[in-house]
This record gives structure tokens, C-alpha cells and sequence, in this order.
């Protein structure tokens, strides 16, 4: 295993270990804002595992569809704050 792989496996974790930790909170409080970052870092880990995968089974490792998956999670993370503050200004 190379130093790269063990950094990227890293990230993954994190991400995960942010998703859980969000959910965590939506599941105490039933805030969506919770879920939805949640579901933005699964994506986010989810983009990582699919961008090493694919790049170890392709030969032309760029990929840039899959950034698209990191535009999803993104733009999540955005409407869950504007959601958010538009809940509060109710």
C-alpha cells in the first residue's frame, strides 16, 4: 500500500466519521440541516472510494465527471444553511 491509498483512506474515514457524527445530532434534534450535511460528506467519501476505484481500473486516471459528485455535495451543504436561515427568519 502506497502513502497515497493510506491519505486517501484517511479522508474517507473522515468524511464518514463527519457524516456519522452529523446524523448523530439530526437523530437528537430531527434538525434537517443535520441530515443533509450528513448525507453531503457520505457523498463526498462516496466521491473519494469512486475516483480511487476508477482510476485504478482506467487508464486515463482524470476523471472529471466525478467532481460532479463533489458539486452535489457542495451545493447540499448550501441549501441546508439557506434553508436554515430562511427557517429562522420565521
Amino acid at each position: 500500500m502506497d502513502s497515497m491509498s493510506m491519505l486517501i483512506g484517511m479522508i474517507v474515514m473522515g468524511y464518514i466519521a463527519g457524516s456519522f457524527f452529523f446524523l448523530r445530532f439530526w437523530r437528537e434534534s430531527r434538525d434537517r440541516l443535520f441530515l443533509i450535511f450528513a448525507i453531503a460528506f457520505a457523498v463526498l467519501a462516496l466521491q473519494q472510494i469512486v475516483s480511487v476505484w476508477t482510476n485504478e481500473l482506467l487508464e486515463d486516471p482524470v476523471r472529471p465527471e466525478l467532481y460532479l459528485l463533489r458539486v452535489l455535495a457542495f451545493l447540499l451543504i448550501t441549501v441546508a444553511i439557506v434553508d436554515k436561515n430562511l427557517k429562522a427568519r420565521q
